[in-house]
């Protein structure tokens, strides 16, 4: 048996879909949640993506990484306003504020990114099929990816956020973190930790 990944981002109507959660916010009466007013996802939809993964499997040797050509990114508060829309609502806002449906901006989560990225590597290559690449990524040899296991398993059972944080960024994941340990609890330890030392 050979195993290789495919990734194929968000795929429409699949559980954890933003679609059925807009569905459902519609029908309640709203608002509709959005993290940011500029946010983009690619989408795609079932029948397409079991046939780029069906495809990509004929293609796999064994280890390899597809990506899937997702067309073009998605605003998402262009599709909560279509679905408005195609539900029989109209967009409550500013320009309309005796519509139907809000749309609520809650801010990004700690981590969540406004752009979504579907390659990890920067060396991706063409395949046979012109909506399927293949990423070269980097190999470990299983004794370096079993010692990281078990230091990350170690500082996991630790809770110590540090050193998953220097785990990660030492192995090569392309794992690169724009801000601090956004952990509440971890930087309410370290709090509690600064004012016992200082007393």
């Amino acid at each position: 048996m050979s195993l290789f990944r495919a990734d194929c981002s968000n795929v429409l109507g699949s559980s954890g879909s933003v679609v059925p959660l807009f569905k459902k916010q519609i029908r309640a009466g709203g608002p509709i949640t959005l993290t940011h007013q500029e946010i983009t996802r690619y989408f795609m939809t079932i029948p397409e993506a079991a046939q780029l993964v069906i495809q990509a499997g004929a293609m796999g040797r064994g280890g390899d990484v597809f990506v899937l050509d997702m067309g073009e990114p998605v605003r998402i508060i262009d599709l909560a306003r279509k679905m408005v829309r195609l539900m029989g609502y109209e967009v409550k806002d500013k320009q309309n504020p005796d519509g139907d449906i809000e749309i609520r901006v809650t801010g990004l989560r700690p981590g969540e990114k406004l752009y979504e990225e579907l390659l990890i590597g920067a060396d991706e290559q063409p395949t046979l099929h012109p909506r399927i690449r293949a990423a070269r990524e980097v190999h470990l040899p299983w004794p370096e990816v079993a010692r990281l296991l078990d230091e990350l398993e170690q500082a996991c059972e630790d809770y110590n956020q540090e050193k998953i944080r220097e785990l990660m960024l030492q192995a090569p994941t392309a794992f690169t973190p724009q801000d601090g340990i956004c952990d509440l609890v971890w930087n309410e330890l370290l709090v509690d930790e600064k004012k016992v030392v200082n007393e």
